[in-house]
């Protein structure tokens, strides 16, 4: 008796062509993004503002995207990560008088351990366990940065954060200050689908099917879950750390429960565990914010109710919208 041939489901080596990536939907999606930066270049004024903090966020999202949307997990806490990098930007160059680009850095570096160290017994919870320990890691930090005067001066906060740069260039333009995180936004995308299309993100996206199942095939469940972890803890510091080379002024409310609601709000409107997801979920909610920014506490409903939509109408965020329409259109 002979065995019945198995067909290997391996993919087949090479780089992963451009069409197979994205679908002309979601290149629609990245083109509008790229004429509202193009006209918050050409026009300025709040326009440039919001289109700044949209790409900060947007850094942010797509590391969060990489461990909830790639690996299946649930994190609430990544603002104590921003925290870490904001607060960390700001003790370097205004205390210390550190350049910018290497307190940055160094943020990242501490960021990045801290990351490891609390993930290692953390990322050993599942489901919403996990959930609530990751935001009871947001709120301490939160608090820490409340109550460590001494370090982070409080509520008064940390002002003349100097701009990005290194040495005696520095970018004080608000628009080549746009032009530069574009620029990085471009750059942490390209990273994070280097990332996604290989082994390593081929093994992320098995444990997010099932843990089980990963490691029947031979994933190291903990230590991918602990990379990813400490990956998106990285993208996080460094939009903490920009936000304060770019605004200048951070206090503990900007990385408060307040930025965990927001990008939160921002991944799962833009796609969660899509591949432009992130980018188009922090602008479309960078502009809702603007929208809403006179309304007081009615601004958590409008997100509320953002999300709610979303997740009813498309719940797969407006990237995939594309492959909703030409689903519904087979179908009738």
């Amino acid at each position: 008796m002979t065995s019945p041939a198995i067909t290997s489901a391996k993919p087949p080596a090479g780089p992963v062509k451009f069409a197979s990536r994205f679908d002309r939907f979601q290149v629609g999606l990245l083109v509008v993004a790229a004429l509202l930066t193009c006209g918050a270049l050409a026009y300025g004024g709040f326009l440039l503002t919001v289109m700044q903090l949209a790409m900060i966020y947007a850094i942010f999202c797509i590391g969060l995207n990489f461990f909830m949307g790639y690996t299946g997990q649930a994190s609430f806490g990544q603002n104590a990560f921003a925290c870490i990098g904001g607060y960390g930007s700001a003790i370097f160059t205004v205390q210390y008088g550190w350049d910018p680009l290497p307190a940055l850095i160094a943020s990242m570096v501490i960021a990045g351990f801290f990351a490891l160290i609390i993930g290692y017994p953390t990322l050993r919870l599942r489901g919403h366990y996990l959930a609530m320990a990751t935001f009871s890691l947001g709120l301490i930090t939160y608090d820490i940065s409340i109550h460590w005067t001494s370090v982070t001066q409080g509520y008064m906060g940390y002002a003349g954060i100097p701009p990005m740069g290194i040495g005696s260039f520095t970018i004080e333009n608000e628009r080549w200050k746009l032009v530069t995180l574009a620029v990085l936004v471009a750059f942490g995308f390209w990273l994070s689908l280097r990332m996604r299309d290989s082994r390593f993100g081929r093994g992320l996206r098995a444990i997010s099917g099932s843990e089980n199942g990963a490691a029947a095939l031979g994933v190291r469940v903990p230590r991918f879950k602990l990379i990813a972890f400490v990956i998106a803890a990285l993208y996080a510091s460094a939009a903490g750390s920009l936000f304060a080379h770019t605004i200048g002024f951070i206090s503990p409310e900007v990385y408060g429960p307040q930025m965990s609601i927001m990008t939160f709000t921002m991944l799962f409107v833009g796609g969660v565990g899509t591949i432009v997801g992130p980018i188009i979920g922090a602008i479309v909610t960078s502009l809702l914010q603007e929208v809403v920014r006179g309304s007081g506490h009615f601004q958590d409903i409008a997100y509320a109710v953002v999300l709610l939509v979303t997740l009813i109408y498309a719940p797969k965020g407006l990237s995939a919208l594309g492959s909703l329409f030409r689903r519904k259109k087979k179908e009738a």
